[in-house]
């Protein structure tokens, strides 16, 4: 399955993901609070608005282009893990995107360069539980909001294997894992923008 994904509904795509982030932003950082350092939620908007401004100031005009401004955007402002982490999943779909617009090969190069990035696998209770089986569900041509839910929701049960919820061991299970959840947030908006699916 190929998605007509053009540099106008990624914009959409990005803008609608800032939105989401900047309206959870205190849930993220509630999520993080017990597990993390408490900051996810002002780090992640902090990221997404410095993308936006980017998008706003300067329109790319290849899809390669776009997601490169997304990519150094977020590795600028983001603080922690996740500017890097999310950094790398759109540096890579920028290299991919010479090739292909197809969303599934996209997100399968993406999550290929977070898990060699940060050296996590599935499991391990990371954004990764989340890129994986919804890069394979886009793969298959299909994405649905319930399995979204499905895969942030499985991180609760898992013991964190990295990052400073790791430091917690057995106390991590029971508490979401906010990378997660704001790369469901990712998931949601893309499934939401209007010409991709």
């Amino acid at each position: 399955m190929t998605m007509a994904l053009t540099v106008d509904n990624l914009i959409e795509w990005i803008n609608n993901f800032s939105q989401k982030v900047n309206e959870h932003k205190d849930y993220l950082s509630e999520l993080d609070t017990p597990i993390g350092d408490g900051d996810h939620g002002n780090n992640m908007a902090r990221g997404v608005n410095a993308v936006q401004e980017s998008l706003t100031n300067k329109k790319p005009a290849e899809l390669t282009d776009a997601f490169k401004q997304v990519a150094m955007a977020l590795i600028s402002k983001v603080g922690g893990a996740s500017g890097p982490l999310y950094g790398t999943a759109f540096l890579e779909m920028a290299k991919k995107s010479k090739d292909t617009t197809d969303l599934g090969e996209l997100f399968t190069a993406a999550n290929e360069g977070v898990k060699k990035r940060g050296g996590a696998k599935v499991g391990d209770k990371t954004m990764v539980d989340v890129f994986e089986p919804l890069a394979e569900k886009l793969t298959q041509g299909l994405l649905e909001q319930s399995e979204i839910d499905e895969a942030v929701e499985g991180t609760k049960d898992l013991v964190a294997k990295k990052g400073r919820a790791s430091y917690l061991g057995e106390r991590s299970v029971g508490h979401l894992d906010p990378g997660a959840m704001s790369s469901g947030y990712l998931f949601s908006a893309l499934i939401e923008t209007e010409g991709i699916l």
